[in-house]
Formats: C-alpha cells, structure tokens, sequence
C-alpha cells in the first residue's frame, strides 16, 4: 500500500500532514506509519485531508449515518454529515441500507473533506436478502461490493474476517444472551451456517489484501461476535475472534497494507482497561475502534451518555478511535440533533482521555481563563457546542448582569474579584 511504503522510505505529505494537525515530529508519525501502529485512511480517488488515528495522537472520533428501509431522504444524510464534520467528526461512515445506496455514498464521499468509511457487505447482504436470501450471496458478490466501494472513493472499510467456520461452532456452544448484534457478523454467520463453506474474507484474505494495496484503503477488522449486552462481556467468542484477528493484522502488515482493529460495544466499566490491553497485546498496538463501549444496557434514549463513559475509559486506558452512540441507539435512525449530540458526547469522551494524557489541556486553561474574566464570548470559542452555551446563557439573564442568572448578584467569581481589586491583588 503506497501510504505504507512511503512511509518505510522517508516522509510523504500525508504523514507531515498529520503531524501539524497533531503537534508532533513528523518522524514519529511515519514511524507510527512504518509500523503499522498509527494509520491514515486515504483513498486516493477521495483524497480526504490527513486524518491520523493510532497510538501517540489525538484520539479520534467516528460518526455512523446513512439510510434505512423506512427512511431514505438522502438530503438529510448529507445534513447529518454537514453537522457532524462542523462539530469535530474526524470520520464519517456510511452504513445505509435503504433506498439508492449507491448514490448516498458517492453524494457522502463528495460532501465531506474527512475520511469516509463503509462495511460493503451490508449492501452486499441487503440485495441478496431482498432478492431470496442473504445467505445465497456468492464470493463473487462480496469481493465486488468491496471492489465498487474501493472505487467510489472509501477510504476504510469494515470487513469481519474474524468470523470462522471454528469461531461459529464454538459461538453454538456458547451461553450468550445476545448471540450476534453485528448486522454484518450475522450475515456471515447465517452463510457459514447454512452453506457449511469457510467465510470468504476469511479464506480469501490474501486477495482481499491485493484489493486493499490495488486501491488503497484501510481494513477496519470487524468484531462480528462482539458482545451485544453486558452479561456477554469478554466471552469467549468475543476473545476467541480477537485471536484470529490478531494472526490477520499480522498477514496485512507483511503486505504493507494499513489495518485497524474493532472493538466491543458492550462492556461494564471494570472490564474496559483489559479489553483494551488484549486487544493492544494480541494486536500487537494496532489502532483500536471502539463502538462506546456502552457501560450498561438500561439506557435506551441516554446511550450517548453511557458511551461516553465507556469511551472516556477506553480511550484513556489506551483506544485510539471512537465510534459515537447516539441517544437513539438500539430504538431508532437518528435523526440530525440525534447525530449532533452523540457526537458532542463521543467527542466530550475523547478529549477527557487526551486531558488525562496530557493532550489538550491549553484548550481548558483558555476556558478557564476566559471564566475567571466572565468573558462569555471566549467561553463560547472553546466550548464544544457554542450555541448551546449561548442558548442556555440567554435564559433569564438581565442584561446588566455579567454573571448568569443561576448566580446573579451573588456570583463567586465576581465577588472575589472585586475584593481583590480592593485589596490590590488583581
């Protein structure tokens, strides 16, 4: 892959593109390049600005839209994605299912300056399910969706590889609550089933990384069996899979080709630093994407809240990329404030894990600052959603108050200040 390769012979515009949004020595992202620890998803028909997501960065954010079955206005998905990208979005993936699914990828891919993703065999999946069955799909058919992605612009694709003819067996055998939550797993998981044949992505890997050097994107290695609830937690399909995607990551770095690994979207809080850890163990550092995780299942319309918990954690304990949760997880499609306060959440998590880092933290003492002086508009410069900074500050407030009209005349800030004017300290 050319990203790779030019990263083992010295330093291309992609890799010093990256290390002036991050701050850092452009050597220590090639190096992070070379090795295969920090990836850079770019599809040369695409060309998205450098987005760098591994380990010594920035921990990244990712925002899921697309059409379903019972709402296709693709007008609105481009909002969600407009929206997104102007709240901070490093990614945006295309997961729609209905409609012209075609036409809203290539309208995302041309709307959006930062990297766009997709899992092909969703629609691969979708047309033969609509057609007979999603487990008549042939070989033939999913090595063709990944192929008209490549080719439309993706610049990383989820594919489950993971999921074996082994790993299915044992999942039978398994005590789950759950069983499989991953649209994608499941379709796998029916075609092995049912046609008694080894998973193609699996089997064919090799030519999957010929299409991925061919074209240029990056694998996102799917967890199909990742646990759908708490109770299924770290179990052994769970691990079981990551194992296999371990031996994956390695074959795809042999071949020079950028490889990501996904993780658990359930998982209870204790729990978080250890599939982190594993997963950095087994994978040998390679960039994690975590779904959350969601730290409870009780939380149907505050998921956003319980993902951001968990990725607060993840991240800190070392996950590199997280995928937002809306409040409309496991109920709905989001629609477009659904998507913007998901992502606030996800990018809230991600930037409390870089403060605890030490990233980021001139951002808090600017809004700190900015406090101390009662200097609203500048609070609202570095707030994450400055219109609902404005919109809450607005409520009932006087216009000779410099405070807010919780505090009033009585504001701590304002009354310490003034008496120590009085007493010549400020």
């Amino acid at each position: 892959m050319a990203i790779v390769k030019d990263a083992k012979l010295g330093l291309s515009d992609l890799v010093r593109g990256v290390a002036q949004k991050e701050g850092v020595d452009p050597e220590f992202v090639r190096k992070g390049v070379a090795n295969g620890r920090i990836v850079i998803p770019s599809n040369p028909v695409h060309s998205p600005d450098p987005c760098g997501i591994g380990e010594g960065l920035s921990v990244k954010v990712n925002v899921n839209i697309g059409t379903s079955r019972d709402i296709q206005k693709i007008e609105e998905e481009l909002e969600k994605a407009r929206i997104a990208v102007r709240y901070g979005a490093d990614t945006i993936m295309d997961l729609s299912t209905g409609g012209d699914i075609d036409l809203v990828r290539k309208k995302i891919i041309e709307t959006v300056r930062v990297p766009v993703g997709t899992v092909p065999i969703y629609q691969t999946g979708l047309k033969a399910a609509r057609e007979s069955a999603v487990v008549d799909m042939d070989e033939d058919d999913i090595f063709n969706g990944i192929v008209k992605h490549a080719k439309d612009g993706v610049d990383f694709m989820t594919v489950h590889c993971g999921i074996t003819e082994e790993s299915v067996e044992y999942l039978k055998k398994s005590k789950r609550v759950t069983d499989v939550v991953s649209r994608g797993g499941s379709f796998l998981v029916a075609w092995i089933l049912y046609n008694e044949k080894e998973n193609p992505l699996f089997k064919n890997f090799e030519y999957l990384l010929e299409l991925a050097t061919e074209h240029e994107f990056a694998l996102s290695l799917g967890d199909g069996l990742r646990p759908g609830c708490i109770h299924d937690a770290t179990d052994g399909p769970q691990l079981q899979e990551l194992i296999i995607l371990g031996d994956l990551v390695r074959r795809a770095r042999e071949k020079e080709v950028q490889v990501m690994v996904e993780g658990p979207g359930h998982v209870p809080i204790n729990q978080i630093e250890a599939n982190v850890r594993v997963e950095k163990t087994v994978c040998d550092g390679a960039p994690f994407y975590v779904l959350g995780p969601l730290v409870t299942d009780i939380a149907p319309g505050y998921d956003h809240i319980s993902g951001a918990i968990g990725g607060a954690l993840a991240a800190y304990f070392g996950a590199d990329f997280l995928c937002y949760v809306t409040p409309a997880e496991h109920l709905s499609l989001p629609d477009v404030e659904d998507v913007k306060e998901g992502l606030i959440a996800s990018k809230l998590a991600a930037h409390a894990a870089d403060l605890g880092k030490g990233r980021g933290l001139e951002r808090d003492l600017r809004m700190a600052q900015a406090r101390k002086a009662l200097d609203w508009e500048r609070m609202f410069k570095e707030a994450l959603d400055p219109e609902k900074g404005r919109l809450y500050r607005s409520r009932g407030v006087t216009k000779e108050s410099e405070g807010c009209s919780m505090c009033g005349d009585v504001c701590a800030i304002k009354i310490l200040r003034d008496y120590l004017k009085k007493d010549g300290v400020c």
